[in-house]
C-alpha cells in the first residue's frame, strides 16, 4: 500500500477578527507569534474571550489548522464548507490532525515549523456560520468526552513561508503521547 502524501491544501490570514480567513497564495510564519498580517498574530493571546479573561495569557492559538478531510464529511451531511471558511490558517490533507498527540510538531516544506498545542474549541460562531453546522462538529461519544472536528491549534517554533502543495512532515514527541485538550 502506498504511503499517503500530506500535504498543504490552502492556507489563509485575516487581519481583522473575521470568523472566515482569506484564501492567499502564501502565508509567513512568525516564530513565537503566528501568521503574519492575521489578526491572531502575538506573543499573548489575541481570541477576543479569551482576552476579556487575561490578556497576558500566552497565546497557545497562533496558528488554527483544519483537515481537508473534515470537509468531505460535511459534505456528506450537506454543508459545503471551503477551505478558510472555519477561519483556518492552514487547510491539510492526509493528516489527523485531531488525533495527535500534544507536542507534535508539523514541519512545512523545508521553511515552517509549527508545534501542537491542542483542540480548538467549537463555539457559537460555526452555528451563526451556517445553521446546525455546530452539531456536526462534536461527535458525543458514551465512554469519553466528545470527538472536537473543529481543528487543532499550535504555536509557531520556526518561522518561514507557506503556500498550497508544500509537504508536511510530522515528528511525533516522545512516548508517552498526551492527548490533545481545548486550549
Amino acid at each position: 500500500m502506498a504511503e499517503q502524501t500530506v500535504t498543504v491544501v490552502a492556507v489563509a490570514r485575516d487581519g481583522a477578527h473575521n470568523f472566515s480567513k482569506e484564501l492567499v497564495s502564501e502565508i509567513v510564519l512568525l516564530e513565537g507569534l503566528g501568521v503574519e498580517g492575521d489578526a491572531h498574530c502575538g506573543k499573548t493571546v489575541k481570541h477576543r474571550s479569551r482576552v476579556m479573561v487575561d490578556p497576558s495569557q500566552p497565546n497557545l492559538r497562533q496558528v488554527h489548522l483544519i483537515a481537508s478531510e473534515l470537509f468531505n464529511e460535511l459534505q456528506e451531511h450537506g454543508f459545503e464548507i471551503a477551505p478558510a471558511g472555519l477561519g483556518e490558517n492552514i487547510t491539510t490533507s492526509g493528516i489527523d490532525l485531531i488525533n495527535l498527540p500534544r507536542g507534535a510538531f508539523l514541519e512545512f516544506g523545508n521553511e515552517a515549523e509549527v508545534e501542537i498545542t491542542g483542540l480548538r474549541n467549537p463555539c457559537k460562531q460555526i452555528e451563526a456560520f451556517r445553521a446546525g453546522l455546530l452539531k456536526e462538529m462534536v461527535e458525543p461519544r458514551a465512554d469519553a468526552p466528545p470527538i472536537l472536528k473543529t481543528g487543532v491549534m499550535a504555536v509557531v517554533r520556526k518561522g518561514g513561508t507557506v503556500k498550497k502543495g508544500d509537504a508536511i512532515d510530522v515528528i511525533l514527541p516522545p512516548k508517552p503521547h498526551e492527548a490533545l485538550q481545548r486550549v
